[in-house]
């Protein structure tokens, strides 16, 4: 069974700290309107009127072409980083997501890249890591390519 993996605390700590993004800024702040906001620490939406963090992140180490950079949301207080098991909640609130695996050089394994309906997720990351190049899985929006959060093999 796959594991959904949210980013670290020390990471979401340091951008409530006022760490820079991506690109340098310091992560802004706006007011969730409670829905669409979705949180990659707690993977759940930031609750409306709550404030939250936006801010452009790089899911890699280290700069390559692979190395996408997007907007994510933050919950700005502190929240319980989620993940586990169970498609988190911030996986059911579209239609459908885009799945891309991975090498573990972080490089996308051409041919797994799907645009998958959210009840198709669990038979989609099946057969993503039936292949052994896989080191682990991205989902993203599918219409704004946002990253949402990562996909690991359970050992």
């Amino acid at each position: 069974m796959p594991t959904f993996t949210a980013l670290p605390t020390d990471i979401v700590q340091a951008y409530r700290a006022g760490a820079p993004d991506a690109f340098g800024n310091p992560p802004e702040r706006h007011i969730s309107n409670g829905s669409g906001n979705p949180c990659r620490h707690c993977l759940r939406d930031v609750p409306k009127g709550a404030e939250m963090l936006v801010l452009a992140h790089k899911p890699f180490d280290g700069e390559h072409p692979y190395a996408e950079v997007g907007p994510i949301f933050l919950c700005a207080d502190a929240c319980t980083r989620g993940g586990g098991a169970d498609l988190p909640p911030i996986l059911t609130t579209s239609p459908d997501y885009l799945l891309k695996g991975y090498g573990a050089d972080d490089r996308i394994v051409y041919g797994t890249g799907a645009i998958t309906p959210t009840p198709d997720i669990a038979d989609r990351i099946a057969s993503i890591f039936n292949d052994p190049r896989i080191a682990y899985i991205h989902v993203r929006s599918a219409r704004n390519n946002c990253y949402q959060a990562r996909i690991d093999r359970t050992p």
